[in-house]
């Protein structure tokens, strides 16, 4: 009698749906004796495309994108699920842990703006033309113009855009990347949005040496500058895959470990530690990026609780990951 396939569960949006192809064919190589489904299930955040993102609604249910996906685990109905992990919450249901993180992505974020040159040439002549500016190649937050709007549901990143520059106009959006980038590109009361760089390369969209964006259904028009993390930190786990597993499941722990990088775990533990520790959860106002250099991991965060800026940096040897992430949150609070 064939074994029983290995069910990976996750959303199934476009991004979701890149990533757990990408563990899945990782899973795969490793095991190829075994056989691996996916399993696409709607979440709570999926169904409320309207609800705001932009500030914590203690209406909003914990685990929004994650939630269904943990039924199914405890249920037996699937055997592993995939996140993207800044969507993960740090307290867990019983009986769940997280397992596994692949090697991170980029961590950083991306301006996506209008190309000053394609309006010029497209709009020229029409009505609306002055609603639909563009802007320079290689634009930097800086080179906004006064009163500038950018477009974001994050509150980490509003409250970074404003500490910067606070004469920014900031507007909520929502939808996919795909849906973003097309607000940008047509709607001229938006001048710029920001996404994820890793959620970008996941998806097969790149940046080319001009700024120009290279990719499948790339709306016309459109630049992207990546931020440095000196101007903005990204939120805990951004551009980390998490694999969430049954506790006790010793076989299906013996796979996933074998999809773990060491480095990524100890960072996202320490990046998680910190975010527990400030008693938020993935839309609260803080940002944090871990990095190992030798036998050291260092975490710099930034909190904008209560819309005060509070910036922390320490480093302790790479086991003590939870103990930094801790530190640095105490001294923030």
């Amino acid at each position: 009698m064939p074994e029983k396939p290995i069910i990976i569960c996750t959303r199934g949006s476009a991004l979701a749906l890149a990533q757990s192809n990408m563990i899945a064919a990782l899973c795969r190589a490793a095991f190829p004796e075994l056989t691996f489904e996916l399993k696409l299930i709607k979440t709570t955040g999926d169904k409320l495309q309207k609800a705001s993102m932009a500030k914590t609604d203690p209406s909003l249910p914990k685990g929004l994108f994650t939630k269904e996906l943990e039924v199914a685990l405890l249920n037996g109905q699937a055997d592993l699920a995939v996140h993207s992990l800044k969507d993960l919450p740090t307290e867990l249901p019983a009986g769940l842990y997280l397992a596994a993180t692949p090697k991170r992505e980029d961590v950083r974020d991306v301006l996506i703006y209008r190309d000053a040159a394609f309006q010029s040439k497209s709009k020229s002549g029409t009505a609306g033309a002055k609603e639909m500016r563009g802007f320079k190649p290689h634009l930097k937050l800086k080179d906004f113009p006064p009163g500038a709007t950018i477009a974001t549901s994050s509150t980490r990143r509003k409250q970074s855009l404003l500490a910067a520059r606070p004469d920014l106009n900031i507007v909520e959006i929502r939808g996919n990347v795909a849906t973003r980038m097309q607000k940008v590109a047509e709607r001229g009361e938006v001048d710029a949005t920001i996404l994820a760089l890793a959620g970008l390369k996941r998806l097969n969209f790149g940046i080319n040496a001009d700024g120009t964006i290279k990719g499948d259904a790339v709306p016309d028009g459109l630049l992207a500058t990546v931020l440095d993390l000196e101007v903005m930190l990204p939120c805990v786990g951004q551009g980390a895959i998490g694999i969430e597993i049954r506790e006790n499941d010793e076989r299906i722990a013996k796979i996933v470990a074998r999809l773990n990088h060491a480095e990524t775990f100890a960072a996202v533990t320490a990046e998680r530690a910190f975010l527990r520790g400030m008693g938020g959860g993935c839309q609260s106002p803080v940002g944090a990026h871990a990095e190992i250099v030798g036998t050291k991991i260092t975490l710099k965060a930034i909190s904008f609780r209560d819309e005060v800026v509070k910036c922390g940096e320490a480093k302790r040897p790479i086991a003590e990951a939870a103990a930094l992430g801790e530190q640095i949150a105490a001294e923030l609070k």
